[in-house]
Parts: structure tokens; sequence; C-alpha cells
């Protein structure tokens, strides 16, 4: 779960990690009470969970409350990527005299955490990245051990941090490696971390991605997933209890399993095809749940194949099968079904299938997951 800017900085707050005052908007004349609040001059920030906010021309420095108002009003409603602005984060500009990156998040290949930690902030990571690679440190960290204060001041001499801000940034490190493990985060970035020409180091920004899986040791989370903002797509997977990322391809997505739907996403984009979504029906594949996954595709109309990718373990074949066609009797498809079915009775299944009388126009069969692959991408073009 991603959350939003000011939410971001209001879960900072809470392990201690110094933000800026001020309060969030959802209309012009909040926007001028927050800017009081605040005290001038202010910041006007667009809330929308996608970078290049400042581009769009949704960050606004304002001196007085006409300014806020001009740039409150141009802001709220403004698409930025495909993204309105429904609020508005108000609060107090800093003074910046440098800007750093830093970041925590989980290194699944190599099992621990990773610091991402750049003297060049304020920029997208990526571009840092790509231009000089050597200006990103990157620390791995072993949950059991933790991060102390003198890997953290090592970690910022070796990404060239200022002597001036050596000691703040080794401690706002060890503070947010805090917040991303008791607060249960997959990803806490600060983006531009700043050195305030007083000597603070501040975090400017905040960019936090919650783990749902671990939603039942914060029920103070409910009040984020309220603004959680989904698309219609997502809406409906998150209705039926589906496990379901909406994507930008053309071939609809559905495994068995959280591995074989991302090998799936690889091996679609493998043979020149694109994915429309993630969707993960877990380890039962019944009419009922093959029914919701039916319907959650079937709503987006970008996709034109569905590949169904079924690996049977503990689910058995034939009942996958059956699954399949009552599925295909309740929904009516706009597009046509490519499923590989292996594993667990992986023969009679493919024998249920051909005796459905389903139409080949509406439903093949494939043996393997890379013909399978071929056949929904030449579907999908």
């Amino acid at each position: 779960m991603d959350l939003f800017e000011y939410q971001g900085k209001q879960y900072f707050a809470k392990y201690n990690i110094p933000v800026s005052a001020g309060g969030v908007a959802h209309t012009v004349d909040e926007a001028v009470a927050e800017a009081e609040k605040a005290q001038y001059p202010v910041v006007v920030k667009a809330q929308v969970q996608v970078g290049g906010r400042g581009k769009a021309g949704g960050i606004k420095l304002a001196t007085n409350a006409d300014e806020v108002r001009l740039h409150a009003g141009n802001i709220l409603g403004m698409d930025i990527k495909g993204h309105v602005v429904k609020r508005v984060w108000i609060e107090h500009a800093s003074d910046i005299a440098e800007e750093y990156y830093a970041s925590f998040t989980l290194d699944r290949a190599a099992k621990q955490h990773l610091l991402m930690l750049s003297a060049q902030g304020g920029v997208e990571i990526e571009d840092v990245a790509a231009k000089d690679p050597t200006a990103i440190v990157k620390l791995h960290i072993n949950p059991i051990i933790g991060l102390s204060l003198a890997a953290a001041r090592q970690a910022s001499v070796d990404a060239k941090i200022p002597e001036k801000a050596l000691d703040g940034v080794a401690d706002m490190l060890v503070k947010l490696y805090e917040c991303f493990t008791k607060g249960d985060c997959d990803l806490a970035e600060i983006n531009p971390l700043i050195l305030k020409p007083t000597g603070e180091v501040h975090a400017l920004d905040a960019k936090v991605s919650l783990d749902s899986n671990a939603a039942f040791r914060h029920p103070e989370w409910e009040e984020y997933a309220a603004t959680e903002e989904l698309d219609a797509r997502e809406q409906l997977a998150r209705e039926k209890n589906l496990q379901y990322i909406g994507l930008d391809g053309t071939v609809g997505i559905i495994a068995n399993g959280a591995g074989l739907a991302m090998s799936t996403l690889d091996v679609v984009n493998q043979v020149g095809g694109s994915a429309a979504n993630f969707l993960d029906i877990g380890g039962g594949a019944n009419a009922e749940l093959m029914t919701a996954a039916l319907e959650v595709i079937n709503s987006d109309a970008k996709v034109k194949s569905i590949f169904i990718n079924i690996f049977g373990g503990i689910t058995r074949g034939e009942e996958v099968a059956k699954g399949i066609v009552e599925a295909v009797k309740r929904v009516t498809l706009r597009a046509p079904i490519v499923i590989r079915l292996d594993g667990t009775n992986a023969e009679e299944g493919r024998k249920i299938l051909a005796e459905a009388g389903i139409p080949d126009s509406q439903l093949t069969s494939r043996p393997t997951m890379l013909e399978a692959a071929r056949a929904a991408v030449a579907l999908a073009k």
C-alpha cells in the first residue's frame, strides 16, 4: 500500500524523523487556513502517487494568502500523468543548502535489507544511476543485526556526504531504518534529504510503501486504506479478494501462485507481448474463483487475449478444468483464452477442456508455458 507524501511524513514523524510543519487541504480555503498555521513562506504540493510533480507544475512556492489561493486553485483538479489531484499538502518552506538521497527496501535475491544512499538528491534516482552509478552507495543489512550508527556513518562517508552533514545523515539513516523495519515498510525513501544552512538534516519528501501482509499488526492503517486510489480494475479485484495489480499491456494474466504469475509476466514479455496485469488466484481454481478472475480481466478494455497458466500441485488439474469451463459459461468474454495446464492430473484436466464444447476461437490449450505465451501474444496482436 503506497502512501501519499503527507501520510509518509506523518509516518516518519512517529519515528522522530524531522519533517516540515504543514497540513493537508482538499479545497482552496483549507489550503489558505493550513498556510496560516504553517507560517509563510509555504510550499503548495500536489498529492499524487507519481513522480514528476514539479515539472508538471504541481509544486509551487507561496509567500502570502493570495498566492496560496492561486496555486491551490490551479493544482487541485490538475492531471499529472493520469492522476487527478484531489488534495494538496501545505508546508512551511525550507531553506536548502544541499540535497541528498536515502532509501531502504528489501533485496529479495540477497535476502537482506538494502540501503541506497547518494550525495546527489532531488532528482530521480534512476537518472543518477544511469549517469553515474558510482554516485549511489548500496549497503546490504542483515535484518538480525540491523543498522548501527557507526555503519550508517561509514555508508555516508562512502557516499561522499560532506563532513558537515555526516553526523546528521547517519542519525537520519538509523531513524529511517527503524521506520522501515518496525513500521513494516516495503520502501522508505527520502528524496531529497536536505541539509539546511543551519546544519540540520531534514526530510523534505517522503515516499513510503507499506507491506500489506503486516496489516494485522497495524489497525491504524485503515485510515490509509480509506484514501488509497485504485483504478476500476483494482477496485473490482479488491472486492473479490483477488491479488491483482493492473498494468498497461494487452495480455490478461491468471496464474496460481505469485512466483508463477511473475514468471508468466516475464515469458509474455520474452516472446514480444505485454502483460495487462498480475493476478494470482492462489492455491484454488474453482468455478467461483475463476469466474471472479475472468470478470476482473474482462473489465479491462485493453485486454486482447487471456493467458491462464496453472500448475497443479495440491490443486488437481481436473478440478481446475471444471472451474474454467463453468466460469466461461458465466462470463461473456471479450477476449479469447489460451490455457496451459500442467501438474497433478493435468491430462484429465486437458481432456475435460477438450470435451467441453467450447469453440477454439474462445479457448485453446497449449502444453507448455512458452507455447501458450506465444499463442496468447499472437492473439493479442
